[in-house]
Order: structure tokens, then sequence, then C-alpha cells
């Protein structure tokens, strides 16, 4: 019985030509394949390389509009990354951490910074590294070394759109200053709102120059910033005053009486071995610095009625450390606060030039008094 085979009744030239056929259709569609692996190739690529671009590319290069950026101490690249894209400064946290990384960049540095959505990646992490700010402020605000609220008031009035008495009025606003009290809980306490405080925020406003980029620039503004740069400042000196027998606010305090009694580093650390003697035999410190402080006047003299007069600040009249600061610190008054010099002087006197003399004893101080600051007629 035989079975019948279409195949085997095709000639030659019809299989190479169903063959010929079989292959082309093969080919269209490994053509077809090839194409759209390339396509979607293509397409992937577009969209990485787009990806890659707006991540390195500024936010709006059009936009130079200031924005306050604060980097916390201790913060990972990761943490920058995500802290600068919550803030609008750079497009994308990972393309950020890749481009760090490719261009081996680090030792970006805590604080704030001033940046703007027109700054590139590279402006970025290089203000990041070296602190530095790359645009120009409206204008500078310098806060001396000794200040009191009151002088700074009134170089905030002179040199800025901030109302003198308004400054004051704030810095006297108790709701106020119990909500910087939770903003910066390391440096400030429930002591600077003691009831004969005169400005609870005596001491914590920082001498230091201030470049300012708002325009409308507010109270809030100006305190948040020299209240960070304390803060800032403190921060290495933190574990010493943990370890010392005084509380952050007591430290700011030794260190106002220092920074007013003393101008050279050397004197302010003679001058805090001094307190600290007088306080361990206790004895009062008697500075008279506090007493003009308690009269809420500078005066070129100090005389004997002057330190008369009872206040909690004035320690003719009291025993131990004022209540409070009585102007604001360079950290070299801190330091020496914290490292007094070992000596047995319990007295000193500065001469007219400035000229600081130790006594041991009372005695040796009057004749020092008499050689070295004589009455003037």
């Amino acid at each position: 019985m035989s079975t019948s085979n279409d195949d085997s009744k095709l000639t030659y030239k019809d299989v190479k030509k169903k063959r010929i056929g079989e292959a082309k259709v093969a080919r269209k569609w490994i053509v077809t394949i090839l194409l759209i692996v390339v396509i979607v190739l293509i397409i992937g690529g577009l969209s990485i390389y787009n990806y890659i671009d707006e991540g390195l590319s500024p936010v709006d290069p059009d936009n130079n509009e200031i924005i306050e950026v604060e980097i916390p101490l201790g913060t990972s690249t990761e943490g920058i990354a995500s802290i600068l894209e919550e803030n609008n400064i750079i497009n994308n946290s990972l393309i950020f951490r890749l481009y760090v990384k490719f261009k081996n960049e680090s030792g970006f540095q805590a604080g704030e910074y001033l940046l703007a959505q027109n700054m590139k990646l590279d402006e970025i992490t290089e203000t990041l590294k070296t602190g530095k700010i790359l645009v120009d402020p409206l204008y500078t605000i310098t806060i001396p070394e000794g200040f009191t609220v009151e002088q700074i008031a009134a170089r905030l009035g002179k040199e800025t759109p901030i109302d003198e008495d308004e400054f004051l009025d704030k810095m006297q606003d108790r709701d106020y200053i119990q909500s910087l009290i939770g903003q910066y809980p390391t440096i400030l306490g429930e002591d600077i709102l003691q009831e004969e405080i005169r400005y609870p925020l005596e001491g914590y406003l920082f001498a230091i120059t201030y470049p300012v980029y708002q325009e409308n620039l507010t109270v809030e503004d100006i305190v948040n910033k020299m209240l960070t740069e304390t803060s800032n400042q403190l921060q290495p000196f933190m574990t010493q005053i943990e370890a010392s027998d005084f509380n952050v606010h007591e430290a700011i305090t030794m260190a106002s009486l220092l920074e007013r009694e003393a101008v050279g580093k050397d004197d302010r650390k003679m001058i805090s071995g001094v307190f600290y003697n007088r306080l361990e035999e206790g004895m009062k410190l008697q500075t008279d610095p506090t007493a003009l402080y308690a009269h809420g006047e500078h005066k070129e003299r100090v005389l004997y009625s002057d330190l008369e007069i009872e206040s909690p600040y004035n320690t003719y009249h009291i025993q131990g450390l004022p209540i409070g600061p009585i102007a604001n610190f360079h950290k070299n008054s801190m330091e020496a606060a914290l490292n007094p010099e070992d000596h047995e002087y319990l007295y000193f006197v500065a001469s007219y030039e400035g000229e600081v003399y130790y006594a041991e004893t009372y005695a040796e101080h009057e004749q020092n008094i008499q050689e070295y600051r004589p009455p003037k007629d």
C-alpha cells in the first residue's frame, strides 16, 4: 500500500524556491526583532541619558533666589543629598551621590549654606567642601566681642532694616524666648528666664561678621543666625563644660566677665585663675564690669559709690557668678573660662596702659594700685 507525499512530487526547483521563501521570512523576523531591540536600546539609552543629564543640571538655570540650607553635624553624603533634594537645590539625590563618588569628593562641612537653584553640581560641592558662599551678600553686620544686647540692637538699627526698639522688645518677649529654648536646647536653658535676668539672650548672640542675603531681614532671622553661630562655636567646648562645675549658662557668664575684664588671651587665663581662686576661697569676685552692667551704663571711671548697687549682676554685692552674662564673648574667653591658669593670685589691677598686675595678698594689691593705677586728679 503506498502513501501520497506532496513533497515527493516537488521538483528540486520547487523545493529550492520554497526554502528561499522561508529564509526571507526568517530574515524579516530577525531584522524586525533586531530593530525592536535597537529601538528599545535607543529609547532606554535616551531615557538614561536624560535621567543623568537632568540630575547633573541645575534645577532652574534662571533662578538665583537664595535658599538657606542647614547641614547638621555628622550628616552622611546620602543625608546631604536628601537634604539638597528636599530643598530643591538638586534634581536627583542618587545622581548627586554618584557624581560625588565619581569625582571622589569628600570633606563636606556641617553648617548653614546659602544656595540657589541655578547652581551647578560642581559649585554646590565646592561650597559644601570649603564652607564658602558663592553669592554676594546684600550687606554685612559686624558684632564685636564684648557687645551687650543693647549695643547689638543699636548696631542693627543703624546698619539693617531692623528697628532698634523692636529688637529690644523681642529680647524681652518671654514667649519668643521660650520658643527659642525649644529650638536650641543644647545652649539655652530655663535659667535664662529667671525673673531678674535683664535680657535672656544676653551673652548668647555671638560676636562675628554676619553676611545678610535676605532683602526683608527680620529680628527672628538675625537671632537665629546668631544663636546658630553660638551653638557652632560652643560645640568644641561642650565636653569640657559637662566635665566642669559649670553648666552652659554659667560657662557663658564666666566667659563674658573675662571678655570685659581682659584684652589678651594670656591675661584672660590669668584672670580666670584669679576668679577660680576667689570662688574656692569663698570670696566675692568683685569685678567692676558687673557693677557697671547692673547700672546699665558704661563709665570710663568707676566710683566706689558705683560698686554699692544692689543687683544680682553686681559681684561686689552677691557671692559667686552674676545671675547671667553681661556681654557676648570671643572663643578665647570661653577657653580661658574652662582652662584657668594655675596660680595663687587673688587680686589683679590693670594700669591705665592696659598692663595687668597680680597679687596674692590685699596689701600687695593696694601697693599695685598705688603704683600702677593711682587716682587721677
